[in-house]
């Protein structure tokens, strides 16, 4: 009892003190599960990444997994979500016993497919390229897995039920997928390369070295399909899996009779979109079920979901090709630098070209280089001559003024009778399609330009020339009464000549030869070593059986002239993808090149790709511009891009990077796009540019700071869209 109070009554402060008022149960844990007859299964909630580029939907749903999808509910499965008022397609990436919020959970709806078709790996991947290019994982999972094709899933099933039903077991495709039938006619020297037979033996032991390999030739013992493909071999032979990415089909064919040669049909699997959708599908799920351990492809092929991954290999990283088209616009080369770091696999980057974004690796020490000697590379190359030097200005007074100089009509005469070796046939590098692509006013110079789009104007064919009849390359509309808008002369001449008219004018110039053209929609994969001129665009050239006689580089300096950062690297990128299709100088091979920029023809003259690439870089460095660092590119109408730029919050150490622009930029995508500052086909305002050049110590936070802009710009809705572009090809 407590002392007395004031009226008697005990005190109850002790007890008021040690005992709660109110006995109320304690309430459990929110767990936004409710209650269903049989329960829920084990790790019921569903983490889902819908399939939608809306930025800021990029992150993770939780939904529950009802007790009948528990077992097709697996971690990388297709399912179908509500979301909102509407069914949506989404990729659950991973399950779990607890909800991330109290929110009121939906379950899903159903599982499209139960094969897991996304991979950790590839997933892990996706987010590593998403958070590099400031773009959203389901753009780059669009990219990286193929359509379903549900007719390719059933087969495959019915064959590892019934593998006697189609003729091929399993333990034969294990077999010929571990490389357990290599042709030893099909086997690449490399000990003429150093530090490659240490390379394939850390691959070999399970580790991830990196190599850049630049090859002075690219046919006969160099080629560069037996390069790939012994390489993408001897990885399988070790037990680990190979990714080979080339940029077109034309190279991804070769590569395939290569492989047939090494390792046989069965031995690896081909990705590529222009087979179709079947069986690209068909291939991607042989290499996700283990049934292939080498995979090739073009672009997309990047993303093969193999197992053990030991060598992740890029063929000339400086095409074009190489780059998606799609948001987020990533490069297949960083794709590649980013697999080979995850995964712990082994990187080469091969070309017969050396581009400064590679240079520059090379130099930081991060990635190794196959070394190739002088004298290798003097006894596997043609002779190269320029028509730009003094001697040759001496001897042709007319050479500023012919398209065709005097040395390069006596090199492709003289490699199609083989006075200096044996005949064959002759490559016309030019660097336009089409027959007069460009005009220009014959009495002032001005180009030729449409009224209606203000493209450019030229004569199509033959036909169109004979009746003075211009079209335009943008929009096509045709018409025969033009004026010069400077000068009212209604006379034209070429302003630049392409493949046709080429092959047109060297039919007259060698009669009784045969003229082959490759360009546009008529690319020639390989010709044989008959002689005959073959006139291509650049990137077009095929393959001559003993390589080419004599090679002839046309329209250097116009190719040169054109704008662009990148310009002077990519002409001479083509020109040494020319001459490695040229015999050796031992076999009387030559390459004349007509361009008079002494700098990079001299890099051709020398064979240097890897010096000239190392000059660039340096000039960049000295400049701040890409590779030395690193450039967004915001794009679209001139509000939403100044909105946009108001809603990045650059980190701390980068605020006082300058944004440049935004200036108005002039659309070249396609038919009808207008000049720029001009309203587009439809009416469009006109697009506008602003740049951000930064540093890689601070890209990491910049980057992150760009996607988290698009987010919330996508969220608030207050602008139009605005593209944005990490490190582009296309440099202004």
């Amino acid at each position: 009892m407590g002392t007395p109070g004031p009226r008697g009554r005990p005190a109850r402060r002790r007890r008021l003190v040690d005992e709660p008022l109110f006995d109320l149960p304690v309430p459990p844990p929110v767990t936004g599960l409710p209650e269903v007859a049989g329960g829920w299964p084990d790790e019921p909630v569903a983490r889902v990444l819908l399939d939608s580029g809306v930025p800021h939907l990029d992150r993770e749903f939780d939904y529950l997994v009802p007790r009948a999808l528990d077992d097709g509910a697996r971690p990388g499965v297709r399912v179908k979500v509500r979301f909102g008022h509407q069914d949506v397609m989404g990729w659950l990436m991973s399950r779990g016993s607890e909800p991330s919020t109290g929110a009121k959970l939906l379950p899903l709806r159903s599982v499209v497919s139960p094969e897991p078709v996304l991979t950790p790996e590839v997933r892990d991947l996706a987010r590593a390229v998403a958070s590099r290019y400031a773009g959203t994982v389901a753009d780059v999972l669009r990219v990286a897995v193929p359509p379903r094709v549900a007719k390719v899933e059933k087969a495959l099933n019915a064959e590892a039920e019934s593998p006697e039903a189609t003729g091929a077991g399993p333990d034969d495709a294990a077999a010929a997928a571990a490389g357990a039938r290599p042709d030893p006619q099909g086997r690449f020297d490399w000990t003429r390369l150093h530090g490659a037979e240490a390379f394939f033996g850390q691959v070999a032991a399970g580790e991830g070295p990196r190599a850049a390999l630049t090859v002075p030739s690219a046919h006969g013992e160099w080629d560069a399909a037996d390069l790939l493909a012994d390489a993408a071999a001897r990885t399988a032979e070790a037990g680990r899996a190979a990714v080979v990415v080339v940029p077109d089909q034309r190279d991804l064919d070769r590569l395939c009779r290569a492989l047939d040669a090494r390792v046989g049909t069965a031995g690896y699997a081909r990705l590529t979109a222009d087979d179709g959708p079947t069986p690209r599908y068909r291939a991607f799920l042989q290499l996700r079920r283990g049934l292939r351990r080498i995979a090739v492809g073009t672009r997309s092929a990047i993303w093969a979901p193999v197992e053990h991954p030991g060598l992740v290999a890029v063929w000339n990283d400086d095409d074009t090709l190489h780059a998606e088209q799609r948001s987020p616009y990533q490069h297949v080369r960083e794709v590649a630098l980013l697999r080979s770091e995850l995964a712990g696999a082994g990187l080469l980057l091969a070309s017969t070209t050396r581009t400064p974004e590679v240079q520059r690796m090379v130099e930081s020490g991060w990635l190794g280089e196959f070394g190739v000697d002088r004298a290798t590379i003097h006894a596997a190359t043609p002779r190269v001559v320029s028509t730009a030097d003094s001697w040759e200005t001496e001897r042709d007074p007319l050479l500023a003024r012919a398209r065709l100089p005097q040395a390069a009509w006596k090199a492709a005469r003289e490699g199609l009778e083989g006075t200096q070796g044996k005949p064959g046939p002759v490559l016309v590098q030019v660097g336009r399609s089409g027959f007069i692509p460009a005009l220009i006013c014959r009495d002032c110079g001005t180009p030729a330009r449409c009224r209606h789009c203000t493209g450019p104007l030229g004569f199509p064919d033959r036909t169109a020339s004979a009746r003075h009849e211009t079209a335009c390359r943008w929009c096509g509309r045709r018409e025969r009464e033009y004026s010069c808008p400077d000068c009212g002369s209604p006379r034209l001449r070429a302003g630049s000549r392409g493949v046709d008219r080429t092959a047109e004018e060297l039919g007259r110039a060698f009669p009784n030869t045969p003229v082959l053209s490759s360009s546009g929609d008529h690319i020639l994969s390989t010709v044989d070593g008959t002689p005959a001129l073959v006139v291509a665009t650049t990137g077009a050239e095929p393959v001559a059986a003993g390589g080419y006689a004599a090679a002839l580089l046309l329209d250097g300096d116009s190719q040169l002239q054109r704008e662009g950062l990148r310009t002077p690297g990519q002409v001479l990128s083509r020109w040494f993808a020319a001459a490695a299709l040229v015999r050796p100088r031992d076999h009387g091979g030559v390459v004349v090149v007509t361009a008079s920029q002494e700098d990079v023809v001299g890099a051709l003259v020398r064979m240097d790709p890897p010096g000239y690439a190392s000059r660039q870089l340096a000039e960049r460095r000295e400049l701040h511009l890409p590779p030395a660092a690193r450039m967004a590119e915001v794009s679209g109408p001139l509000d939403a891009v100044l909105s946009f730029i108001e809603l990045v919050e650059l980190p701390a150490g980068a605020q006082e990077l300058p944004w440049i622009g935004p200036v108005p930029v002039e659309e070249i995508a396609g038919a009808g796009a207008g000049a720029a500052g001009s309203l587009g086909a439809a009416g469009e305002p006109p697009r506008h540019r602003a740049l951000l050049f930064f540093p890689y110590g601070a890209a990491r936070a910049v980057v992150e700071s760009l996607r988290a802009a698009r987010s919330a710009a996508s969220a608030r809705r207050l602008t139009d869209p605005v593209r944005v572009r990490i490190d582009p090809v296309d440099l202004p």
